[in-house]
């Protein structure tokens, strides 16, 4: 199971549709910071081992698509950060983490 990454307003509002259909999980990555690396690493772990198979796993680099990171935060009514993963059901935030609490074990216990 691996991700996808999203670089346009498009593929964000196709994301968004589908959450009411399945849910989302979306990390917002920094290509310049130590923590988010960490964070893609953690994210990374999660989905070698037995990811939710109910889920679609996207990430958004929010350096080189900042307009659709921007997007995120307006359209979720949740403060800009990274990292940071979200979790969206039926079009809205249904759980987020930011940082260090992007961690392999705190995705596991909300997603599985």
């Amino acid at each position: 199971m691996s991700w996808r990454e999203i670089s346009t307003l498009e593929e964000w509002n196709d994301l968004v549709a589908k959450s009411a259909e399945r849910g989302q999980v979306i990390l917002k990555h920094s290509t310049t910071c130590p923590v988010s690396a960490n964070a893609l690493h953690e994210y990374e772990e999660y989905l070698k081992g037995a990811p939710n198979q109910d889920v679609d796993y996207t990430l958004v680099k929010v350096i080189e698509s900042r307009p659709i990171s921007n997007q995120i935060a307006e359209d979720l009514n949740v403060k800009h950060e990274s990292p940071q993963i979200i979790y969206i059901k039926d079009k809205a935030k249904y759980w987020s983490a930011t940082h260090w609490s992007v961690t392999k074990a705190h995705i596991s216990a909300v997603l599985d």
